[in-house]
């Protein structure tokens, strides 16, 4: 069996890249999409299957991190407990615009929105709603829901609305739905721990619409290792993130990873449109 060492290396930094940033309001598709470009790996069917089956992998480590919380919502749902009922109905309901939205447009948000041209775009607009939403949150926050449980239906339309702007590479899935969340109500923390739910869905349907679609004929040994492998990479580097990302989120603000992500566009788009 010869693999392609370099590659599987490659495949690990890609991983590493998304469990990191999975979660962080800052986008991880167009972390990996640029990355991927600086290192030579990427544009080819297998690394767009690989960077979004990778995602599942980081949202394993939410599965984990937060089972307690899940099986205890599940069991109590078959209870008719009017929290846990609450509980899935939102997740139900704010999945539904995305999943909408996104099988819809599939081919269309693929053959337009995924180039670098977008991914800095998106990495400086979502920015700047990150800093607008959390001056908005600011004034707003005293009262604002403190518990996943306690999102009421409408507020979760309007967070399944915002999630749609990540199908919009550069953007970010936690961004678009914490801002979501700001604009409807719902405490910082909160907001996060509603976006990690809500990726298990997200990204258990699109995995699997990649893997369905993948022509498997034509995949390699060094494939399927590095694919392997780059699913426990970002598994177990999101395991870290996750945790230190809610203890920051509950004594810090988000401006940093706003600056971040407008700096960081602004820098790509000189890189690309100056030398």
């Amino acid at each position: 069996m010869n693999l392609d060492f370099i590659y599987i290396l490659k495949a690990i930094i890609v991983a590493i890249v998304e469990g990191i940033t999975e979660f962080l309001p800052v986008s991880s598709t167009g972390h990996m999409v640029f990355v991927g470009e600086l290192i030579g790996f990427g544009g080819t069917d297998f690394t767009k299957m690989f960077e979004v089956v990778i995602q599942l992998g980081a949202i394993l480590a939410v599965v984990v991190l937060y089972w307690k919380k899940l099986w205890k919502n599940l069991i109590d749902l078959f209870s008719l407990n009017k929290k846990a009922i609450n509980f899935w109905v939102v997740i139900l309901i704010a999945t539904i615009p995305f999943g909408t939205f996104g099988l819809k447009f599939n081919k269309f948000i693929e053959n337009n929105f995924f180039t670098t041209k977008t991914v800095i775009v998106g990495f400086i607009v979502g920015g700047v709603l990150l800093l607008i939403a959390e001056s908005y949150r600011n004034k707003k926050q005293a009262n604002f829901k403190k518990d996943v449980s306690d999102i009421s239906y409408i507020q979760a339309i309007v967070i399944g609305i915002f999630q749609c702007l990540a199908l919009w590479q550069g953007m970010s899935r936690s961004a678009s739905t914490i801002i979501g969340g700001w604009v409807s109500g719902i405490a910082t923390p909160v907001a996060a721990e509603l976006s990690f739910f809500l990726a298990i869905p997200v990204m258990v349907g699109a995995s699997g619409l990649e893997l369905f679609k993948f022509n498997y004929s034509a995949i390699t040994t060094t494939e399927l290792v590095a694919l392997l492998i780059g699913f426990i990479v970002a598994f177990l580097v999101a395991l870290v993130v996750v945790e230190k990302f809610i203890a920051y989120l509950q004594k810090k603000p988000m401006k940093a990873f706003s600056v971040y992500r407008i700096v960081l566009g602004v820098a790509l788009a000189i890189k690309i449109f100056v030398f």
